[in-house]
Parts: structure tokens; sequence; C-alpha cells
């Protein structure tokens, strides 16, 4: 896992193998990946949808694999993944690119939203 929290509580039937590939990139724009357990592709799509994003191709956030706002893009993307011997959980990947002040400023607030208490 690479982002800054882990739930193991609950998980949801989004989990899936789609990789829709890194968001693409402006000039002068930095990329960061954070991923994180128990949440699911709908909620993080929701939670961007909160922080000013528009879903890309779709109305449905469990469906969402994009996310686009003003000076960021986001991918996401979903797989099960072995927490411990017989529990798997859903892993949301969500792979940002934009503007480095921009990302200073969302980051945090995406992270704060993401991160659950683990059960």
């Amino acid at each position: 896992m690479s982002g800054d929290g882990s739930a193991a509580e609950g998980t949801d039937d989004d989990a899936s193998a789609d990789s829709p590939g890194p968001p693409v990139s402006e000039e002068g724009w930095e990329r960061k990946t954070v991923a994180y357990r128990g949440i699911s592709r709908r909620l993080a799509a929701h939670y961007l949808r909160n922080l000013g994003g528009e879903l890309v191709g779709t109305d449905d956030p469990a469906e969402a694999t994009r996310v686009d706002g003003d000076g960021w893009r986001v991918t996401l993307s979903a797989e099960k993944v072995t927490a411990a011997a017989a529990i798997r959980l859903t892993e949301v990947t969500a792979e940002f690119v934009g503007d480095p002040e921009v990302l200073a400023e969302l980051l945090p607030k995406y992270r704060q939203k993401a991160m659950r208490a683990g059960g």
C-alpha cells in the first residue's frame, strides 16, 4: 500500500483489474499516487467530486476511473488484495497529476476523507 492509511472494515464489489492508465499530465505538473484499503472506488470518486472534480466518461461514481478538477486529474483503479491469511480487502489507487500548488492543497483534503480507522 502506498497511501497514508488502511482500513480493515468492509469491502465493496467494485474491485477489478481494470486499470485506466496514468492521467495525462501538463507541462510543470507533478504526479502523486496514493492507495487506501477499505474504501471503494465509488467513495473515492465521491470524495474527489466533493473536492471540486467532475467524473469523466460516466455519471456513476462506482464506474468512475477518471476525475478531473481545476489544475488536476486523477485516475482511479481498484483491486482485491490480501491483507492477512484469509482477509481480502479492496484497495483503491488514485494516481494524481496536477499543478504542484494545487496538489499541495488537494492531497491533504483527499487523504483526510479517504483515511479511515482500522477495525
